[in-house]
């Protein structure tokens, strides 16, 4: 842990990995951005306490992609958690990850007085996402039973509109259910996903909504229609405080490129 109780998280989101180190997606060899960006990470040599991966790890469902996550995050020596995007397939997802030694755990305690909590907004097999009534309520069973704890929460899908009308059609379908049961916990201040390839952060009924740049390709802000965007692949840092205080940074590579197809028009 770092200095004074502050707690250091890096997120990592949206590798979009496949089982071929030399398949691309949009123009970009999914591996290569992927290795860049740990290269990058290690090379700031910053104290880290926990790894987070925010979904769509893989983008073929294959096994090899997320070998080749694993093989990617065990050049950290902090822990990893994981939850799963729109395009990753679980069962593959939880054995590969597992036998690679990287915990399932949705529910992480870490330090004196914060606890981490990861849901699953998939709906297999459809862009958009949605929480069950077990998650929510499992939410609220977590909330519960460590009240005195500041709270992170992370999911795939972001609730709030990013602004892009073409990706704001696959943000998480009941927002509305989410609001309404985080209502009674203020322990809950900040929110963190991927999912839509760009930085964002905005306020969400007096909470906190981040969402951070994927490892490869971008989505350009303030779009109707699918616009890929020309800047570099990035990662999120977030020192977590025992006062329940938050501060957080978007990184991005610098002084290598990779350059999207900017005529694509989906994937």
């Amino acid at each position: 842990m770092a200095d004074g109780g502050r707690i250091r998280i890096l997120q990592i989101t949206d590798t979009h990995l496949f089982a071929g180190k030399d398949e691309t997606l949009l123009g970009i060899n999914t591996w290569k951005s992927y290795q860049a960006v740990i290269a990058a990470i290690l090379a700031e040599q910053h104290a880290c306490d926990l790894v987070v991966a925010t979904g769509d790890l893989a983008q073929d469902h294959s096994a090899e992609a997320y070998q080749h996550f694993a093989e990617g995050i065990s050049r950290f020596s902090a822990p990893c958690v994981w939850l799963p995007g729109n395009h990753d397939f679980q069962p593959a997802m939880f054995s590969a990850l597992l036998e690679a030694g990287i915990s399932p755990a949705k529910r992480v305690h870490i330090g004196e007085h914060w606890q981490i909590l990861l849901l699953d907004s998939q709906v297999f097999g459809v862009p958009h996402g949605e929480l069950s009534d077990y998650q929510l309520e499992w939410l609220e069973r977590q909330l519960a039973a460590a009240p005195e704890r500041h709270t992170l929460l992370l999911l795939h899908h972001h609730p709030l509109p990013a602004g892009c009308s073409w990706l704001d059609q696959h943000s998480l379908r009941n927002a509305a259910a989410l609001d309404a049961a985080l209502k009674a916990w203020p322990q809950v201040k900040t929110l963190l996903c991927g999912h839509i390839h760009q930085e964002l952060d905005l306020d969400w009924n007096g909470r906190r909504m981040l969402a951070t740049p994927s490892t490869c390709v971008q989505f350009k802000p303030h779009c109707a229609n699918f616009t890929l965007d020309t800047i570099e692949p990035g990662w999120r840092w977030l020192d977590l405080y025992p006062d329940g205080s938050l501060t957080t940074e978007v990184c991005r590579l610098q002084g290598c490129k990779f350059n999207p197809d900017t005529a694509s028009e989906g994937y």
